[in-house]
């Protein structure tokens, strides 16, 4: 076969969503949304996008943090996972986003489950900690790279034992084996896996961690995946 690797993993990706997503129009027309918006094409795939919502349904989650909206296309996958009573708060830094955001949610029923707030999420996350909102039972990290570490700690502070971590593009394209980088992105998820790494190889570890390499529609990148063993 005459396909470079990047060919092969974005045909792969299509046979995949052919098989198992065809006819989702709710995620379709979210997608469609953002880009007719001109938000960045950066959104989760569909089979990345349902591993968020079967995660959070294994884990029984009713309470979601996520940081980092765009259009919500992954905040529509992780609200399909809700039992009746649950709740997703999601941050979002652009008031753009956010609009297009709460208009996918409306549009696909879910207005009344998901709070966006927007601003810096390092300006709102003491105020949900302030206001008692967590403990919060899945956390996904889909954000500015270079803030990772910090959104990490604040995870952390906001999570109850089993509460399930996820993020995403912690690989950045095998960049992470540079140790002279200088783009802050790479920087940042080198922090955050190192952090990762402290919390779960510990005498005591808070956490319980693995990072998973990617490749797909959109390159090669890599999720890290996180239980919470202890709070404090």
């Amino acid at each position: 076969m005459n396909q470079t690797a990047q060919e092969l993993w974005t045909a792969v990706d299509a046979y995949i969503d052919g098989l198992l997503f065809a006819g989702d129009d709710v995620m379709a027309s979210a997608l469609e949304a953002s880009t007719k918006a001109g938000l960045p094409p950066i959104s989760v795939t569909p089979s990345q996008g349902k591993l968020l919502c079967l995660l959070a349904q294994m884990s029984g989650a009713r309470n979601i943090l996520e940081i980092g909206t765009l259009g919500g296309y992954s905040t529509l996958w992780l609200a399909r996972a809700l039992p009746p009573d649950g709740r997703i708060l999601t941050l979002e830094f652009s008031a753009k986003h956010a609009e297009v955001a709460r208009a996918n949610f409306a549009r696909a029923g879910f207005a009344e489950k998901i709070e966006v707030r927007e601003g810096a999420a390092l300006d709102t996350l003491p105020q949900i900690a302030a206001e008692g909102r967590g403990p919060f039972d899945f956390i996904f990290l889909d954000a500015n790279k270079d803030g990772y570490p910090d959104y990490l700690a604040w995870a952390l502070r906001l999570a109850r034992v089993g509460t399930v971590i996820v993020a995403d593009n912690v690989v950045r394209d095998g960049e992470i084996l540079q140790p002279k980088t200088k783009d802050a992105a790479v920087q940042g998820a080198q922090h955050f896996n190192a952090m990762l790494a402290a919390e779960s190889c510990s005498d005591n570890p808070r956490l319980s961690s693995t990072i998973l390499q990617t490749v797909g529609c959109k390159g090669y990148d890599g999720f890290a995946l996180a239980r919470v063993l202890r709070v404090g």
